[in-house]
């Protein structure tokens, strides 16, 4: 029986990659989750680490300005659907062919406005000024070379995925790194979820039908958050070792993103609003480690610079000091913000054949 099991698995998974392609393009917006290189492009001056090895070592060989050992969530969903990864919007030549889609995310991006921030006086802790928003008008400026006329356009955009995110989780974590509290968070939220569905609506507006927007990730499981706000308190933690309060943050987040998605598919009933479930696609791996394969366990990061979780602010991943580990698939966090290949293949695989996509992907 078990036998049966496992060929039935193997076919449903073939099934999939040789099933006729459901998309002809992707078009990508958020942060460093699923930025291909766009902030590298920019200069990278907050974080140019990204820039050289140990980033990218895993699949590329080669750092490409992914904030990762090797491939994330939207190069696996390229890959699903048989098409080329994306290119960073800030990346393209003049002639080149972007037909298969384009990725406009930016690490450190955030789903407000940077001006915002500076009025706040916490400008100077952004890594980029270029927000969703700016991401949605490149988009624009971009779609006249994309389809020509109204009717080209729908036929197109109808075969188009569009990823609006993950994104927000900077909103929240530029102020949390400054000290604001988990109620200060809490308050921003309505206002960071009005961008993303914003961005959303305004994409339906351009042609978009197809649409994937993904929610937070337990980000009391990251290991600069429990490093950051480490507890004595044994009651802060859960029994996957992550500090509760973020996480509950997280699902709250998540809770109104979810609301707000089900009043855009009331507003425009022709498009297929979809919500990803990073929160839950990832509990999975923190709850049960070794089950996928992470020997070393999930919270604690592969590259870094010593200490409990292995982040070390002073000494963080590709930084003087910092070492990474030898098998970056034996760890679900790379660098202490981001996860590892291993652990976004997990994600991606949760959404393209499981059932953290809502309404299915497939």
């Amino acid at each position: 029986m078990k036998f049966f099991h496992l060929v039935f698995a193997l076919f449903l998974l073939r099934s999939v990659s040789t099933s006729p392609l459901k998309y002809h393009a992707i078009f990508n917006f958020g942060d460093s989750l699923s930025d291909t290189g766009n902030f590298l492009v920019s200069g990278a001056l907050a974080f140019p680490v990204i820039g050289k090895l140990p980033y990218g070592e895993t699949f590329f060989r080669h750092a490409t300005g992914r904030c990762s050992d090797g491939r994330l969530v939207i190069d696996f969903m390229a890959e699903a659907f048989r098409l080329p990864y994306l290119p960073p919007y800030l990346a393209l030549k003049e002639g080149q062919n972007f037909k298969h889609g384009v990725n406009f995310a930016v690490a450190g991006a955030t789903a407000l406005r940077s001006a915002i921030f500076y009025q706040q006086k916490i400008g100077s802790r952004l890594w980029t000024n270029d927000s969703l928003s700016v991401q949605i008008d490149w988009f624009k400026k971009l779609k006249s070379s994309i389809c020509s006329n109204r009717k080209d356009c729908e036929t197109y955009f109808k075969k188009s995925l569009f990823f609006v995110g993950e994104i927000g989780g900077n909103d929240y974590n530029y102020r949390a790194f400054v000290g604001g509290s988990i109620n200060q968070l809490r308050a921003s939220v309505p206002l960071v979820v009005k961008a993303i569905t914003k961005a959303t609506r305004l994409l339906i507006e351009e042609g978009a039908v197809e649409l994937v927007v993904p929610g937070n990730f337990p980000i009391g499981c990251s290991a600069v958050y429990l490093t950051l706000f480490q507890s004595l308190n044994e009651m802060d933690y859960d029994q996957n070792g992550c500090l509760k309060a973020p996480n509950a943050f997280a699902r709250y987040h998540n809770t109104m993103l979810k609301a707000e998605l089900h009043k855009l598919r009331q507003k425009y009933p022709h498009a297929n609003i979809i919500y990803a479930d990073y929160y839950g696609a990832a509990m999975r791996f923190y709850h049960a480690p070794g089950h996928y394969g992470f020997s070393n366990g999930a919270v604690k990061a592969c590259c870094g610079g010593g200490g409990p979780y292995n982040f070390n602010n002073s000494a963080r991943c590709g930084h003087t000091g910092s070492r990474a580990c030898e098998n970056p698939s034996t760890h679900a966090n790379w660098d202490g913000i981001h996860l590892t290949e291993a652990a976004y293949r997990h994600v991606a695989n949760g959404l393209i054949h499981g059932p953290f996509a809502t309404p299915s992907l497939l």
